[in-house]
Order: structure tokens, then C-alpha cells, then sequence
């Protein structure tokens, strides 16, 4: 739904040297490789448009790595539409290594020093690094006070990448020169939460990283002297890579390269998998695959599984209409399964802002704006509006009533490819309470989703009826079973100890009327 906040993605490309010009991007020399990254971020700019940066190594540069970021879509960022000022940035920061991210705010504020990668610099070159991440730290604020008991030490931000670059420093501080493996097996010892995170250093080492759960998504490629990771596989294949060569990074291994020598290995085991379903549901491009699991298939079996449940009679003027952009595999299916049309009922306006910056009206009025409503194609219609997912339901609400207004349909009829939302994620989405999340306030965690609720729930928001996905739909659809993925958020049941600490400190503060993001009022102990 697009008043949920997207999270972030990250990506990393790296030259390796004596194996000649990369066939992939023949007229970039080694030293050039690092315009590759600002394509790539374009691919995963759905994970995140609040900014982006990129991080670069040229060992010819007296500055060995050096980062630009800034606030802004990746376009704006690196100046894709003005020529000359982006050949001006990529001659700037050209490197054989480089590491890039897009960023959505779950935690912090919304400025250029919060944007990534994070560079911290230092005399020694193994000490001067660069990395960014996707995911949420759910043991920040313990982390944090940790920190801070030592008063000498003194933090800047209110942001869990901050408490990871100091995470990184320490370790590193520990030895002459540790193995960035084992930066690996301190962030295992050390975190509980997600990440995946790209890291560089003055050296030109690089490693690539995914929590040993495998909550968030990360894919590779070696072809030939490139190899390149990315947080959805789309990013890898558009700057060509073949199919056959992209793999998921297993959870718990890290990829690093380090003088020259590129390898996989594991740091930390992975007794069970927890991969974000929501990535299938909504968050990752429909062109991707994620642990061998296509996005677009998945989206597709979802709406075959709306199809197989659906009761409301079906006739001549009956149609399906997707919410664009995600909801679109799934309504394609449903209509073929039900042998009625799927429409364009709705027509969206890409240039009308970011809705999920804005804040109370102004969202709703972001909302209003956002799509137009076909009375051509919906006047008279018994109209099945299907949507990825519910989560605040600000935009739905809205969206119905421009298409009774001004689409004049006969009936419409809310079907959600996603089981309710009744948990927050403390993973890196941006709902942390529950006092936030639209069906929470009809049905509780554990709670049967009834028709009577449905009905309920359908009268606040203006539709006709309203149907959601069963939980068990979802590990059907993906193709993986349960235990394999992470449903916190429609199962209350996280993967992490202080996951469910989180979910508990935010429901007591949602009964006594504690607003705020959960992780940014207390920490894992409720403290």
C-alpha cells in the first residue's frame, strides 16, 4: 500500500584486478567501474527514495575512498537528467570498487547526515571504511546505552547505522588487522535484527554480508573480473549479468574480497531462515527473484489463491482493478481465474510527491492526488479492487471515495493479497506500533478473522466488502514453508528474542497512549 514507508537497499560493485576488461560494461576501464552503481540503485529506487549515496575506492586518488550522498531520488542524487554534472560526479568518485544505497528513514531523522554509506576515517587505511546497510538493529537502544556508559564516548545521531559503524570501529580496534570475516562473527555475536550490509575499506577490500537469518533480501554475480551484489537480483541482471549467474548470498555468509582474492564463507550458523515475506507481497520489484523465489510468480499464485476464495456473484459488468503498481501480477490472476476482465480503473500520477514524508492531512491530500479514477472504464461496474496489502489504510480510505465520487461504480469489493496486519516490524519497516495499523483495531493477534469482522472493517473504509489472504496462503504462494519466513507482522511470532521484547514494549505503550516509534522511545528491555 503506498502510504507504507518503504525500507532500504544497498548495492556493491567491485573490479577485480589481472582478469582484464569486464565484458559486461566493455567501455568502462577498472578505474570506472563505479558508474555502474547509480543504474543499480535506480533498480531497487522502489526500496527506498528518501536518498542515496555511494561510496567509492581509486587507489590512485589521494583520497583512497571517498563518498557522496545526499538527500533526494537517485536521479535527483547523482543528476541523471543534467549530462554534464553527472560525468562531472562519475570522473569525481571513479573507482575499481564501490558500494551505493538507497535510504528510507526507519529510524532517524530526515537529513543528509543520516544518508549512507556511512565513511569514518583514520589513519590507518584498514581503519578508514565505508558501509551501509538495510535492516533494523531491534537491539539498538541496549546497544546504544552500551556505548554510552563510557562517557568518553559520544553519539551524534539517533540512528542504529551509527551504533554499527562504532560496532565496526571497536572490533576493528581489537586487533592489528582482524579478517573482515570476523568483523562478520562480532556482528552475529553482537546484533539481533536485520542486516545486510556492503562494507569498503582505504585498502580496497570489500565484503558483503546477510544476517544469519536471511531476513532481508541480498544477491550476487561473478562474471568474468566483475562481481557485483545488490539487494534484489533486477539490479544485477540490468547491468548484465546473466540469469544463471545471479545467486542469493545464504544467510549467515559474507562475500570479501581482499587483495584481489575473492571469496564465500560462512560466519555464523543458520539453524533457520526467516526471509521477510513482504518482500514477495510488496516491497521488492516484480522483476526480481529472491532466494530462488520469483517475486512476480509469487504476486501472480496470490492472486489465484483471492481467486479460489471469492463468493460475490460474478457477471457481465464485473471487473478487476488493480491498485498500481504492486497489486497488478495479483489482480491479472484473479480476473483470469474468475474469466473477467482486469482494467485499468485507475490511473496513477507518478510526478505527484512522496506521500509517505508527509504527515497527517497533507498525506491524505497527497493521497487525493495520486490517482484518477476511470468513470469510463468503472461507471455502473461491480468493481473488485485489489490491493497488495493494508497497513494505515490512510490511502485506501481516500482512494475509495474519489472512485465512488468520480468512478461512479456500481459496487466495490476490497480484496487484499496479503493476510491483516496486526504486529509491528522491527526489521525495517516503518511500523513500529500497533496503534498505527489499520486492522489491529478489529482483530487481535490470535484473533480468527471473521466475515463480520471483514464487514466491519469494510464499512470503515467505504468498500462494499472486504476479503483478506489467510496466513497459510502465504508460504503457499512464495513456495517456501513457514519456517522459513518471517510473518511477524501477521502472526505476532518474531524471529529474534528481542524482536518480541520490541513487540511487547510496543504493546503496553499502545495501551497506555505512548506514541512515537517503538525503538526510538525505549529499548529492547522496556527501559
Amino acid at each position: 500500500m503506498s502510504d507504507l514507508h518503504e525500507e532500504c537497499g544497498v548495492a556493491a560493485v567491485y573490479h577485480l584486478s589481472g582478469l582484464g576488461v569486464s565484458p559486461l560494461c566493455p567501455e568502462q576501464g577498472p578505474e570506472e567501474i563505479s558508474r555502474l552503481v547509480p543504474r543499480m540503485l535506480l533498480d531497487i529506487q522502489n526500496r527506498g527514495q528518501l536518498a542515496a549515496g555511494i561510496t567509492t575506492y581509486n587507489p590512485r586518488r589521494h583520497q583512497l575512498i571517498d563518498t557522496y550522498k545526499d538527500v533526494g531520488s537517485v536521479s535527483e542524487v547523482f543528476r541523471l537528467s543534467h549530462r554534464g554534472k553527472y560525468e562531472s560526479l562519475m570522473e569525481e568518485y571513479a573507482g575499481r570498487a564501490a558500494i551505493g544505497h538507497v535510504r528510507y528513514a526507519t529510524c532517524g531523522q530526515d537529513d543528509r547526515s543520516y544518508a549512507q554509506p556511512f565513511e569514518r576515517h583514520h589513519i590507518k587505511k584498514h581503519k578508514w571504511f565505508s558501509f551501509a546497510f538495510n535492516g533494523q538493529l531491534t537491539n539498538y537502544m541496549d546497544l546504544r546505552e552500551e556505548l554510552l556508559d563510557d562517557h568518553d564516548n559520544y553519539l551524534a545521531r539517533e540512528s542504529d547505522t551509527e551504533v554499527f559503524m562504532h560496532q565496526i570501529c571497536g572490533a576493528l580496534a581489537r586487533e592489528r588487522r582482524p579478517r573482515l570475516l570476523d568483523l562478520c562473527r562480532h556482528f552475529a555475536r553482537k546484533f539481533d535484527g536485520a542486516y545486510s550490509i556492503v562494507f569498503l575499506d582505504a585498502l580496497g577490500n570489500m565484503m558483503v554480508a546477510r544476517d544469519p537469518l536471511g531476513i532481508k533480501p541480498l544477491s550476487y554475480a561473478v562474471e568474468g573480473p566483475l562481481f557485483a551484489a545488490a539487494s534484489e537480483s533486477v539490479a544485477l541482471l540490468n547491468i548484465g549479468f546473466a540469469a544463471e549467474s545471479i545467486k542469493s548470498v545464504p544467510p549467515g555468509h559474507a562475500i570479501t574480497i581482499s587483495d584481489g582474492r575473492l571469496e564465500i564463507e560462512s560466519f555464523a550458523p543458520s539453524e533457520r531462515r526467516a526471509h521477510c515475506f513482504f518482500e514477495w507481497v510488496y516491497f521488492a520489484n516484480v522483476a526480481s527473484t529472491l532466494d530462488g523465489r520469483s517475486v512476480y510468480l509469487t504476486r501472480k499464485a496470490l492472486g489465484e489463491e483471492l481467486a479460489r476464495q471469492e463468493t460475490v456473484p460474478i457477471d457481465d459488468n464485473t471487473v478487476v482493478v488493480p491498485v498500481p503498481d504492486t497489486s497488478k501480477a495479483a489482480a491479472d490472476a484473479m480476473a483470469y481465474a474468475l474469466k473477467v476482465p482486469c482494467v485499468e480503473g485507475l490511473i496513477r500520477n507518478r510526478y505527484s510527491g512522496r506521500t509517505f514524508i508527509e504527515g497527517g492531512g497533507d498525506r491524505k491530500r497527497k493521497a487525493a492526488t495520486k490517482y484518477t479514477p476511470l468513470r469510463e472504464v468503472l461507471e455502473g461496474k461491480r468493481v473488485f479492487l485489489v490491493e497488495d496489502s493494508i497497513v494505515r489504510a490512510t490511502t485506501l480510505h481516500v482512494l475509495l471515495q474519489r472512485i465512488r465520487q468520480l468512478g461512479q461504480p456500481r459496487e466495490i469489493h476490497v480484496r487484499v493479497a496479503c493476510p491483516p496486519i496486526v504486529s509491528p516490524c522491527f526489521y525495517g519497516i516503518d511500523m513500529s506500533t500497533f496503534s498505527e495499523l489499520f486492522a489491529q483495531k478489529y482483530v487481535s493477534l490470535g484473533q480468527s478473522l471473521t466475515l463480520e469482522i471483514e464487514s466491519r472493517m469494510a464499512a470503515q473504509l467505504g468498500a462494499d466488502s472486504l476479503r483478506y489472504l489467510p496466513v497459510d496462503a502465504i508460504a503457499r504462494a512464495i513456495g517456501l514453508s513457514a519456517g522459513e519466513l518471517c510473518q511477524a507482522c501477521i502472526t505476532g511470532n518474531y524471529p529474534t528474542p528481542c524482536g518480541q521484547r520490541l513487540a511487547q514494549v510496543a504493546l503496553d505503550n499502545h495501551r497506555n497512549n505512548v506514541t512515537g516509534r517503538t525503538y526510538e522511545k525505549v529499548g529492547a528491555k522496556g527501559q
